[in-house]
């Protein structure tokens, strides 16, 4: 697809150009992007039920959120993922009731709580995500590192782009 060479109406030629308004690189973008996040969505819902069964695949952002960035107030949370407060606090309740999160008074503020995760709740966290890294290394086995850390970056350049 890349290799495509087009005509511009200069009559010199330019690579990648869309034939008849299609623009096949970014068509294979979308399609492969596509199967990766319906995928991705199974995923978490799988390592949702990994670190307990009663827990929803939306949650385990929030595990993932409190694991690297420590405590947080629930609306720094809200903002991170977009929510809103009543849905950020109904799914911080399920997490608590689980035993997977707890509150404890923000030094900051005492009317402020801060959410850490427990020490339960970061063990089945880890866990979870140690089978998740294997499953990682044994798909990609075939694969030589360099170009693992080329699709690391250019995930990363993806995702920085989306945050502007």
């Amino acid at each position: 697809m890349g290799s495509e060479v087009h005509d511009r109406h200069d009559g010199s030629e330019r690579p990648g150009a869309p034939e008849n308004g299609v623009d096949h690189e970014f068509l294979a973008l979308e399609r492969e992007l596509t199967v990766f996040l319906r995928r991705a969505r199974a995923s978490s819902g799988e390592m949702a039920r990994a670190v307990h069964p009663e827990l929803e695949p939306a949650a385990y952002g929030l595990l993932v959120r409190l694991e690297e960035g420590g405590s947080q107030r629930a609306t720094d949370l809200a903002a991170y993922f977009g929510v809103g407060k009543a849905t950020m606090s109904r799914q911080l309740r399920a997490l608590e009731e689980l035993g997977l999160v707890a509150r404890e008074p923000d030094p900051a503020d005492g009317r402020a709580a801060l959410l850490r995760l427990t020490d339960e709740g970061r063990e089945r966290f880890r866990t979870v995500r140690g089978a998740r890294r294997e499953r990682y290394v044994r798909q990609l086995a075939g694969w030589d590192r360099s170009e693992v850390a080329e699709l690391a970056r250019l995930l990363h350049q993806l995702n920085a782009g989306g945050e502007q």
